[in-house]
């Protein structure tokens, strides 16, 4: 009997402990950077900026875009679809000009927490890079940052579907 209650308690104790665990995807913020307002990608910084978002409205519109038949093929911007992932939004908006991708950057992505920012530091300019340089969605994948880079495939695919690429 002694040891029934023992096994009782303790995993009574262990479940408490469990549902008490602070995670990641519990940051009052939600942890998700967001385009600013009426902005556009103007500068091709590297380098994520927590700091430049201040409303998701025009982070979660469609694309605004221009299409250039006399100059060739397709220019504009185009913000493709936000992708829930694990840890956070990701949303990708590429930049076209006569059909060629010449910019690619995360508008949203992950940043609640310390772990989050180490990681899409370094995951979030390499997928940018990658975007512009292979010119199609079909990207590797960034180590370490399987979820983010998942998610911003998904989303880069979206915005080259609404520019017709």
């Amino acid at each position: 009997m002694r040891r029934i209650v023992i096994a009782l308690m303790s995993t009574l104790s262990g479940v408490v402990m469990l549902f008490s665990y602070h995670t990641s995807t519990q940051s009052s913020s939600g942890g998700v950077t967001p385009l600013a307002a009426g902005s556009s990608p103007t500068t091709s910084t590297p380098t994520p900026d927590p700091a430049a978002a201040t409303s998701s409205a025009a982070a979660t519109s469609s694309a605004a875009a221009t299409s250039s038949a006399a100059a060739g093929g397709t220019s504009g911007t185009f913000t493709g679809d936000a992708v829930d992932t694990r840890w956070g939004t990701v949303q990708v908006q590429i930049t076209v000009q006569n059909g060629k991708i010449t910019q690619s950057r995360a508008v949203q992505y992950p940043n609640g927490n310390g772990r989050d920012q180490e990681i899409n530091a370094y995951a979030v300019p390499q997928l940018n890079a990658e975007a512009v340089a292979a010119q199609k969605g079909s990207v590797d994948a960034v180590s370490g940052a399987t979820v983010t880079s998942n998610g911003y495939i998904q989303s880069l695919q979206s915005a080259i579907d609404k520019a017709h690429l």
